[in-house]
């Protein structure tokens, strides 16, 4: 890492339309907490923003749907959303959304610049209409056949058989997704992102791209063979205004959403130094080209475009490094993503997520009825990492019974338990065998191993890691057999103390993965104070016009650091209580029931 000490998480803006699914955590929650844990503690100095994304058709379709306002959809979701993500334990230094005015006034400055420079043209296209509505179709609320690989399901933005950008209107037999009607495509005037006068500055950045997720870069690579120019506004009255003469006053034309919700990586970071940071610039440390910064986009495949080609191809067009040139606005020149982290799919019972077919839990439905690590242990263990992954019920019990209960829980029950029972107190060390030194060392070589997968993304072999060590302590245990050594109290002792090392340090290992329980064991080991900081959920009124709303926060400068600490010999101990929950397997049959309802 060198000396590099900020680290931005920009973290995916989940859609305000509707409650999350583990789907969609699975792919931008955990495995940035999990990043972002692990940065902190150690040492370095982290932002991590996001907040819910609040414009576009979908948000409009809803709240018509639920009798609402979009507003008022959007107040709701806001909140049910922001509350399953404090439960979960993702450690956001703000997660706000995109309907403040700050928002507002970032998007604005950003569409006016890049425009200003030459790189927001107008253009005559053709938009997909709902007959029977007269509401514009978003082009991801238009499907057909691709007209390149025949794929029976493109979108059109996208084809998720070929990875190739489309234009709604090159779809094969179009329909909308809304009510399945045939659109009608209407003459409209509209701004276009000139990607193809950004597309050598793009290229350039793209293919110096170090250590990116192969399948990430290969994909982001393909995109530059078929760049043109992107539309950037829409024909709906529900979104931010463009802010040009002629344009800002019409009713019915809006900044596109994944224009405004990309930008929001930048707002939210502006609006967390106006709420928190020690200057209102205190965000130039993650985002000035100049700063000594790195910044991660976590989010899952279906958004790669966004994130490796429209942000960075708007950001350059901000700084003025495309063909036309051009120079910085008021926020100064722009860093472009350091790494897209993108996480393949999680599906369910071997079929795709869908809240319209019922195949779905939500995080709110699941964190009811069993325990936000378990959650996090699976995601991290078995994730969408590099690969599609399937969630199955039964999968979710044996890791959670024979892997968290079995091995870890039971690793930390015993040794407290022994301890407690025989001393009352941690032990102090005696003479130590090659064995133990061997566990020792295992323990404390694991930072190393441990620590430098997560800062390379690589979460399923981070845990992984972690967890042998567990397996290790657990068969040490087992070999010294120290419940055996009644008449060698000072061996037993000494062999108790290791092992309570070894959890201590195991304990921190997994503290990225599994905070709620890390708190948990560190208070068993008798410590005191916070080993893992969690966030809270507090309301606050809109910088610029009084509304209020609930952002996400969090005091995360406390806790554990990434290293291993000596126990203190001493350190009182009682009897603890389980960790984890074993799980009646007689739950798969009842969560398959619940599905097939």
């Amino acid at each position: 890492m060198g000396d590099v000490v900020h680290y931005l998480a920009a973290v995916a803006w989940p859609y305000a339309n509707g409650p999350r699914h583990i789907g969609h955590v699975s792919g931008f929650g955990i495995p940035s907490d999990v990043f972002c844990r692990y940065m902190r503690m150690a040492g370095h100095e982290v932002l991590m923003v996001s907040g819910t994304d609040e414009h576009g058709t979908p948000i409009l379709v809803e709240a018509e749907k639920e009798g609402l306002t979009p507003r008022e959809l959007a107040d709701r979701y806001n909140q049910l959303i922001a509350e399953d993500l404090v439960a979960l334990g993702l450690s956001y230094d703000l997660f706000t959304r995109t309907t403040t005015r700050s928002h507002y006034a970032v998007a604005q400055e950003l569409f006016r610049t890049v425009h200003r420079n030459g790189y927001m043209i107008e253009q005559t296209t053709r938009g997909a209409i709902s007959p029977s509505s007269g509401r514009t179709l978003p082009d991801r609320y238009v499907e057909g056949t691709c007209p390149l690989c025949g794929y029976d399901a493109a979108r059109g933005d996208q084809c998720d058989g070929c990875g190739n950008q489309l234009d709604a209107i090159d779809l094969i037999n179009p329909r909308s997704r809304v009510n399945g009607e045939v659109p009608k495509f209407v003459e409209t005037e509209h701004f276009f992102l000139d990607l193809p006068a950004l597309s050598d500055a793009l290229g350039e950045w793209l293919k110096s791209r170090k250590d990116w997720r192969p399948n990430v870069l290969k994909f982001s690579l393909n995109l530059l063979d078929d760049v043109r120019p992107r539309a950037m506004t829409r024909d709906i009255d529900w979104g931010i205004p463009v802010p040009l003469p002629g344009w800002e006053d019409n009713p019915s034309k809006r900044l596109y959403v994944w224009f405004d919700a990309v930008v929001g990586y930048l707002s939210a970071s502006i609006e967390w130094a106006r709420r928190f940071g020690d200057t209102p610039d205190a965000w130039k440390r993650w985002w000035s080209a100049d700063a000594e910064a790195r910044s991660y986009y976590f989010m899952g495949k279906d958004n790669i475009t966004f994130h490796s080609q429209i942000w960075p191809a708007e950001l350059l067009g901000y700084n003025g490094e495309g063909t036309k040139g051009g120079a910085p606005g008021e926020f100064g020149r722009l860093a472009l993503p350091t790494e897209v982290v993108s996480s393949e799919y999680l599906t369910m019972e071997g079929k795709k997520f869908s809240s319209s077919r019922r195949v779905v839990i939500y995080v709110r439905d699941f964190l009811s009825r069993y325990d936000a690590d378990a959650l996090r242990y699976f995601v991290a263990v078995a994730g969408p990492e590099t690969s599609d992954t399937d969630f199955t019920w039964a999968e979710f019990v044996r890791r959670n019974n024979d892997e968290l209960v079995a091995g870890w829980g039971n690793l930390v029950n015993r040794s407290v338990s022994m301890a407690a029972k025989h001393f009352g107190m941690v032990p102090p060390q005696g003479e130590l065998t090659a064995a133990d030194r061997e566990l020792l060392t295992t323990a404390a070589d694991a930072f190393v191993s441990v620590g430098r997968l997560i800062e390379h993304h690589r979460v399923k072999a981070a845990i992984t890691q972690a967890m042998r060590v567990v397996a290790d302590a657990n068969r040490y245990l087992s070999d010294q057999a120290p419940w055996k050594l009644t008449d060698d109290l000072a061996r037993m002792g000494t062999v108790l103390h290791v092992a309570l090392q070894v959890v201590s340090d195991c304990n921190t290992l997994l503290t990225p993965f599994l905070p709620h329980s890390a708190q948990k064991i560190h208070e068993l080991l008798g410590g005191v104070g916070v080993h893992a900081p969690m966030p809270r959920l507090e309301a606050v009124s809109d910088l610029d016009d009084g509304r209020s709303y609930p952002i996400i926060t969090g005091d995360y400068a406390v806790g554990a650091r990434w290293q291993t600490v000596p126990i203190e010999t001493g350190r009182e101990l009682k009897a603890p209580a389980p960790v984890f929950r074993k799980l009646d397997p007689q739950i798969i049959d009842e969560e398959l029931a619940r599905l097939a309802t």
